[in-house]
């Protein structure tokens, strides 16, 4: 019997790429768009569009469609959870259970709450494991020994920082760091990362020890090649299987252009 998958489905291109790899493997997708995520109606079987502060409908339309499964991908607007606007009964509920809005708690009660009907989160990576960056230089161009500097300090930082909810984006430059992501997003910690350093910025993206890859799949793709080249940044480095890179050969193609190594770092590199 087919089971159906339920897609929570925030902005960006990784839900259609979720979408698509689920129907491969014989799901039936039912994806609730959080979200635009472009590309999301060509894999699944219906979307419901569907708010955070609007619970209710989702855990009905989870019943109706005999959901077994689901799998969060994309970014998901928590900061509008930060207004105080009104929620109903059951994103209330979860969000008492919560006792906050880091994603460790959010993912606990959210968790806790699907598990209560039989459905069980699966880990993103079961759809989106040839993402994952292994190790290497994957551009033309190397980094300087300065720049390895930068990156192992980044890594350090990047590192330290996953581990406290804080965010998984440093920028450094010339062996101080300048930019540390919060809640605005990786692109944007590298615009103000960018505009602080001046030309040769180091961009770093890792990941926590315990990273829930149920709710966080830490990922680059061609907006953050995108973003460095406006910001004149030099090297862009990721946690080799712990970082997803979205359309590589985009990604390379920018980085090729903007003169920007990509390197997907081991260990303590």
């Amino acid at each position: 019997m087919e089971q159906t998958l339920g897609l929570m489905a925030g902005a960006g291109a990784l839900p259609g790429q979720v979408a698509l790899e689920a129907r491969r493997q014989g799901w039936r997708v039912v994806a609730f768009a959080f979200g635009d995520a472009p590309g999301l109606d060509a894999g699944v079987h219906r979307v419901i569009p569907s708010r955070l502060s609007e619970i209710a409908p989702v855990l009905e339309a989870l019943r109706a469609e005999r959901v077994s499964a689901v799998v969060f991908s994309g970014t998901l607007p928590k900061g509008a959870l930060f207004d105080g606007g009104a929620v109903d009964g059951p994103a209330q509920r979860i969000l008492t259970m919560a006792g906050g809005l880091s994603d460790a708690a959010l993912g606990a009660a959210v968790s806790e709450t699907l598990s209560a009907l039989g459905i069980e989160v699966l880990d993103q990576r079961t759809f989106l494991a040839p993402l994952l960056a292994r190790p290497g230089v994957l551009t033309g161009r190397s980094p300087s020994v300065a720049e390895w500097y930068d990156i192992r300090l980044g890594l350090r930082l990047a590192r330290q920082c996953a581990e406290y909810g804080v965010g998984q984006t440093v920028v450094v430059a010339r062996g101080v760091p300048v930019a540390v992501e919060t809640v605005e997003g990786t692109s944007e910690t590298i615009r103000r990362g960018c505009q602080l350093s001046g030309p040769g910025a180091v961009v770093v993206k890792a990941s926590a020890s315990a990273q829930d890859y149920r709710f966080d799949l830490p990922v680059v793709g061609p907006d953050t090649l995108e973003t460095m080249v406006r910001g004149q940044a030099r090297v862009l480095a990721v946690e080799a299987q712990k970082v997803a890179i979205l359309d590589r050969e985009s990604v390379v193609r920018l980085a090729n252009g903007g003169e920007i190594s990509v390197v997907s770092v081991d260990g303590d590199c």
